[in-house]
């Protein structure tokens, strides 16, 4: 695989709401998006097994793709990483590894323009040492609380490229 090369995409759609604090899923203009509320801080949850041509050495970097409808202030993206590959992680409990963030992502300069914003990951512990083959799941929250947006931020895409 070369840096780049995209590994996994996921959809509004396909978020596990956590048991609580969850981004809901909503439609604008027909298209899927989960709604990150202004005030509060909500998750998303994808699961994924990592494909077999990941590399294992270089990382990964998380696109997140997104839209608002105001285009002043700033949103807050964290991401986290959970392994859970052969007799890793009792499905009992969570085992998320500390977030990775990017803060201050400008909404597009229209109200509902798509923004990409990303978040690199290198590999090893900082994505809970996920190899090629391995379960695992990524929770995405929006920082409501340090950041600027007065509207809601909606999820439309994740992408994950090897770096």
């Amino acid at each position: 695989m070369a840096s780049g090369d995209t590994l996994l995409l996921f959809h509004a759609y396909m978020n596990e709401p956590t048991s609580g604090s969850y981004a809901t899923l909503d439609h604008h203009n027909q298209h899927v998006v989960l709604d990150f509320d202004q005030d509060d801080e909500e998750y998303a949850v994808f699961a994924g097994i990592m494909p077999q041509n990941y590399s294992g050495t270089t990382g990964v970097t998380v696109y997140i793709h997104w839209l608002t409808s105001v285009t002043t202030g700033d949103v807050d993206w964290d991401v986290y990483w959970e392994l859970l590959g052969d007799d890793e992680q009792s499905l009992d409990s969570d085992g998320f590894a500390t977030a990775n963030g990017v803060d201050d992502c400008a909404p597009g300069s229209s109200a509902y323009e798509l923004v990409i914003d990303s978040i690199a990951f290198t590999d090893g512990a900082d994505m809970d040492s996920v190899q090629a083959g391995d379960g695992f799941r990524l929770k995405i929250r929006r920082d409501a609380g340090s950041d600027t947006a007065t509207a809601d931020a909606m999820l439309r895409f994740i992408e994950v490229r090897e770096t």
